[in-house]
């Protein structure tokens, strides 16, 4: 899977690399996103972002608009999210519950999606996770 993580610090760097294993195509970026910085989404599937990225309703759709289909959370809090934009654009949505392995759990989000299953605990859904288990 294509994915772009914003808001990368430097102690992730080396952690995501080593949950993930070579097996998504990442672009660590440390900007934040925002409605200037979404185009780094373009040709993506999917973006990570952190719980000071701005995922507004506006953001979303730019996201939308620019093929985004998922998004997960580098972090157990989801407040910033607007669950009810991701819902109406069909965006996927997933956090990392346990906050002890942030990576781990964010690489697992994008492994479960790609193979078209439920993301589980994960799933910070408006509604139900829509995908086969």
């Amino acid at each position: 899977m294509k994915v772009v993580a914003y808001s990368v610090k430097p102690y992730e760097k080396e952690s995501l690399a080593k949950a993930n294993q070579k097996k998504h195509d990442i672009t660590l970026i440390f900007n934040s996103l925002s409605l200037e910085t979404a185009v780094f989404a373009a040709g993506k599937e999917a973006v990570m972002v952190f719980s000071t990225d701005d995922v507004s309703a506006e953001v979303i759709g730019k996201l939308a608009g620019l093929g985004i289909k998922y998004i997960t959370i580098r972090s157990a809090y989801s407040d910033h999210i607007n669950k009810e934009a991701a819902r109406n654009y069909g965006i996927k949505l997933a956090n990392a519950p346990d906050e002890k392995d942030i990576a781990a759990q964010s690489i697992r989000n994008l492994d479960l999606w790609e193979a078209d299953k439920c993301v589980g605990k994960a799933c910070i859904c408006a509604n139900s996770c829509r995908l086969k288990h």
